[in-house]
């Protein structure tokens, strides 16, 4: 997957977008795009927008560089998934600038966009989170479109398996996290803690104290690699065993202190979208008692599967049924959004050909068109640029109606929220009954290889 950077544009946007743009490095300008603002006129654009900001720093741009392995790419495909990521990014609300730059072995995009919006002219966030948000959606369009991994020297990189449960809300550290919290609260003691974790199908390690104790306790989840470590760092304040055992008694004296009548509770159903217990790992088998436990909670999940999900056939339907209703949905989603691209532009162009219209009446009507076109340079350029791009786009000036246009794209901003939340009900409702489904076959598996098992064994017993 492409590697990617990004960084502050303080004092030299004109400079940055000279650059990116050069004819020597572009293919003689064949691989530049813009959003939002003319190519020659981009730093104009970035003015007037940062003009109708407040408290912005000296942040004018970003520049974002995204850098693919050599040889792996070709320059169109490069250019594409670029103007793919910062319209993902950007989601239609900033002006850029993307040049694909071909001089070096390896292909690379630079993308310089305003450091301000062009609807609430709210300033971007630069963070870290902003800047996870980058990496995984490059990443993702990398992987759509057949890249190889690229993780950059000295930096981790999530794990295939983190990523996918990312992408689907469900992040196997944030679930961590969740079934830690669910167990503290719930536990009667550490070492109750400590059974309710195994109990959910975690590996613990370091669970113990003492001199000769490992420092940290650590979590293994169904599918990680290795473990994982409670701690601070990774969990935030209240995240290491001792934190965790102190949170444990503090809750029970405050229990005992303060007594709660408790309601009769409904019986807890068992957890259908958990995954079995492997019991084949060495530890079960050497001990009796911790593969007699896991073999009732493998029950436990199996019934659960059957119960929510039904017969085999029925969970094969609704899986089918659920992807293509989320297929459906994305592809409606990507559809809506180029569309949604297009009409942003106009609009933004419309507002900026209103907004401007009174200064290029002046320039006409003005004694010194010299000396007016000195005093309102920026606005009249801005002006030019919205009438040619409007008339690109085939609006007609004399029935522009801005308000209109600014409702049809809000309806279309309501109609993508709409199809988003069918997309990942369906997606989601999807994975759980997949998972469902291989829970009872999988418990099928295991009961068949048990029968198998008892004959052979009999056979035996008989032959004797």
């Amino acid at each position: 997957m492409a590697y990617t950077r990004i960084h502050a544009v303080k004092a030299t946007v004109q400079k940055a977008l000279k650059y990116i743009c050069n004819p020597e490095k572009t293919d003689g300008q064949i691989l530049i795009d813009s959003f939002a603002c003319g190519i020659e006129t981009a730093h104009y654009d970035f003015m007037d927008a940062l003009s109708k900001s407040s408290g912005i720093g000296n942040k004018q741009a970003f520049h974002l560089i995204q850098s693919f392995a050599p040889g792996e790419v070709d320059f169109d495909t490069a250019h594409q998934v670029g103007i793919e990521l910062v319209d993902k990014l950007l989601e239609n609300k900033y002006s850029y600038v993307i040049a694909t730059h071909v001089d070096k072995e390896h292909c690379h995009n630079h993308i310089i966009f305003c450091a301000v919006d062009n609807v609430e002219y709210k300033k971007y966030n630069d963070c870290k989170r902003t800047y996870h948000r980058i990496r995984n959606l490059s990443d993702k369009l990398c992987k759509e479109h057949g890249l190889s991994v690229i993780i950059p020297a000295g930096q981790k990189g999530k794990t295939h398996y983190e990523w996918q449960m990312a992408e689907a809300g469900t992040s196997w550290k944030a679930q961590m996290k969740s079934d830690m919290d669910n167990a503290i609260r719930d536990a009667h003691s550490y070492e109750d803690f400590i059974s309710r974790m195994q109990t959910k199908g975690y590996e613990v390690k370091g669970e113990t104290f003492g001199d000769n104790a490992l420092k940290y306790l650590s979590f293994s989840a169904s599918g990680q690699t290795r473990f994982t470590r409670v701690s601070e760092k990774n969990f935030g304040v209240g995240y290491t065993k001792e934190s965790i055992r102190e949170r444990i008694e503090k809750r029970i004296r405050a229990q005992e202190k303060f007594p709660v009548k408790k309601k009769f509770p409904f019986p807890k159903r068992p957890d259908a979208k958990r995954t079995l217990i492997d019991t084949d790992k060495e530890k079960f088998q050497e001990n009796g008692a911790l593969k007699h436990w896991a073999d009732i909670q493998n029950l436990k999940i199996a019934a659960a599967s059957y119960a929510e999900g039904g017969s085999v056939e029925e969970l094969k339907q609704k899986i089918l049924e659920r992807s293509a209703v989320a297929k459906e949905a994305r592809s409606a989603i990507v559809d809506l959004e180029h569309e949604m691209k297009a009409k942003a532009e106009i609009l933004k162009y419309a507002k900026q050909y209103m907004a401007n219209r009174k200064y290029q009446r002046g320039y006409e009507k003005a004694k010194d068109q010299d000396a007016y076109f000195r005093s309102h340079e920026t606005q009249i350029i801005l002006f030019g640029g919205a009438e040619n791009m409007l008339k690109r786009y085939g609006v007609k000036m004399a029935s522009l109606d801005v308000e209109k246009m600014q409702a049809e794209y809000d309806a279309m901003t309501a109609q993508k929220a709409k199809l988003k939340k069918t997309y990942q009900t369906a997606e989601k409702e999807a994975m759980e009954a997949d998972k469902q489904l291989k829970n009872i076959r999988q418990y099928l598996g295991i009961e068949k290889d048990k029968q198998e098992a008892t004959k052979q064994h009999k056979k035996q017993d008989m032959s004797l």
